[in-house]
Parts: structure tokens; C-alpha cells; sequence
């Protein structure tokens, strides 16, 4: 199925603004359709390297243009205009196993939400997103457009997971499997977080954040591809490194940066360890 779809959804984003009509719109429900189920992905694992899937954004982008603006079905009190190629998901379409809590959040179409998934309100999942198996989105918490999360995340209040639409070639935000994401924490564009890392509440994180190492001694950059990777295991904090100018010195100004200060032991693992509760 995936090979002919990228077929057609590539000779459609090939026609330009004439890719409109049905032709167009069953492309995209037959996408949106197969990210929800989790049977196509923004990204791709293979061997611990990730692979974005660009025909799979570009797929997304066309759902923006065939869609037109219209009144969406209504959830509880709120009402919508959006794209009609791109609603809501009905809490029905989540599956028996999934926890959408009452009090005003939305997952998009095109947005996978696995078994075990607890959603606390107010949060949002954007279209493309990945949210593994016994994974929480906390209040007030952001999965944004293709970001892929892992399983048994903790993704905490107020805490934004980046999304990355173009160019659509960038990698999208990736969070692996068991990772803890501290309040009003940011992962932005270009931000590859390996497994059981762990972000203490605070840290911000973009591909150009250089983040220091003090376990190891080293600084870890983006790569050649443009993709910072946090080291599995890590566990990081806000922090903060002198301003290098002279004038900078004068002033004894610093800029902020994120530091790992250890990596996950038996005490991490305890303090970090998800309520099974939650996620019966």
C-alpha cells in the first residue's frame, strides 16, 4: 500500500496547486488513515539510525492544501474551523485502552495514539505525531506535528515537543522509548533524544544548543545532518556558561545551557519510575 501512495502523493505534490479535487482528498484520507493505525511514520528506525520519511510530510502538506475551511465537528463546548481534510480525532477512533481525560484536549488527524496512552488535559497532539504504548502527555503539554515519541514517556506539564513540517527533509523531534521530560521543558527542531534520558524541569533544547558534558567531558553538537543528539541514559539540567567577549566578561554575563550531570543509575531509575497505575 505505502509504495503506491508515496507514488500518488508524490505526482500530486509534483502537479503544484493543481493538487486539488478527489483524486487529492483520498490520497490524504488513505495517509491520515495509516498514521493513525501506526502502519506509516514520519520516521523510521532502523538499526538506531532514524530516517525521516519526506514523501510522508509532503503527504501532510498536501492534506493543508486539497483541505478547505470549515466548521469542524464540535467537542463538548468548543467548536473549530479548520482544514476538513485535518479534524479532530473523535475519543472513540483512540482505541478502548486510551485515557483522553475531560477538560479541553485534541489530538489532529493523522496523529497515532498506541495502547495505553493517557492524555491529560489541556494537551495537544499534532498531525504526524507518534505517541508510543504507556506513554503520559501531562497538562498543558504539546506533541507537535510529526514529533515521534516513544513508549512509556513521561512527557510532563507544560512540556513542548517541537514539530517539524519544512523543510521536509529535517529530521522531526524524536523522544525514544522511557525517556522523562520535566516540566516546561523544550525540545525543539533537529532534536534527537536517545532512550531512559532524562530532562530535569527547564532544560531547552534545539540543534543548536551545545550541551555540556560533565560525566564525560565533552560538548555534544549537531551533527554533520544538523541533529543533536542527547546520549541515552543522560540525565540533564538547566545551567549556564560564561559569555567568552571581552565585554561579555565585564559584565560577568552568562548564556543559559543544558548540563548532564549524571547518567540513569538504580536512585534515577526510582525517582523516575512510572505509576503503573496510570497505565491499567
Amino acid at each position: 500500500m505505502s509504495a503506491s501512495l508515496r507514488e500518488r502523493i508524490q505526482a500530486l505534490v509534483d502537479a503544484g496547486s493543481s493538487a486539488h479535487g478527489e483524486d487529492a482528498r483520498a490520497a490524504v484520507r488513505e495517509l491520515i488513515a495509516a498514521l493513525e493505525s501506526g502502519e506509516l511514520r514520519a520516521a523510521t528506525r532502523e538499526e538506531g539510525r532514524w530516517t525521516v520519511q519526506s514523501w510522508i510530510k509532503q503527504g501532510i502538506l498536501l492534506a493543508f492544501r486539497a483541505g478547505a475551511i470549515a466548521e469542524l465537528p464540535r467537542a463538548g463546548c468548543l467548536s473549530f474551523t479548520d482544514k476538513d481534510t485535518l479534524p479532530p480525532r473523535e475519543a472513540t477512533s483512540l482505541g478502548a485502552s486510551v485515557r483522553l481525560v475531560p477538560g479541553g484536549s485534541s489530538v489532529r488527524a493523522g496523529a497515532h495514539v498506541a495502547r495505553g496512552v493517557t492524555l491529560m488535559p489541556p494537551c495537544y497532539v499534532n498531525v504526524g505525531a507518534f505517541v508510543g504504548e504507556g506513554s503520559l502527555v501531562d497538562s498543558h503539554a504539546l506533541i507537535g506535528s510529526c514529533a515521534q515519541v516513544g513508549a512509556r514517556v513521561h512527557v510532563s506539564a507544560a512540556a513542548q515537543i517541537g514539530g517539524v513540517l519544512e523543510p521536509v527533509g529535517s529530521l522531526p523531534v524524536i523522544v525514544e522509548d522511557d525517556v522523562v521530560v520535566g516540566g516546561n521543558c523544550g525540545v525543539y527542531e533537529g532534536v534527537l533524544v536517545r532512550e531512559r534520558a532524562v530532562l530535569g524541569a527547564g532544560v531547552i533544547l534545539t540543534r543548536s544548543t551545545p550541551v555540556q558534558d560533565l560525566v564525560r567531558e565533552v560538548v555534544h553538537r549537531a551533527d554533520a545532518d544538523g541533529v543533536l543528539e542527547v546520549p541515552a541514559g543522560a540525565v540533564l539540567v538547566p545551567g549556564s556558561r560564561p559569555v567568552s567577549t571581552p565585554w561579555g566578561r565585564e559584565l560577568g554575563l552568562h548564556v543559559a545551557t543544558p548540563l548532564i550531570v549524571k547518567y540513569r543509575d538504580a536512585a534515577t531509575d526510582a525517582r523516575t519510575a512510572l505509576e503503573e497505575a496510570l497505565r491499567s
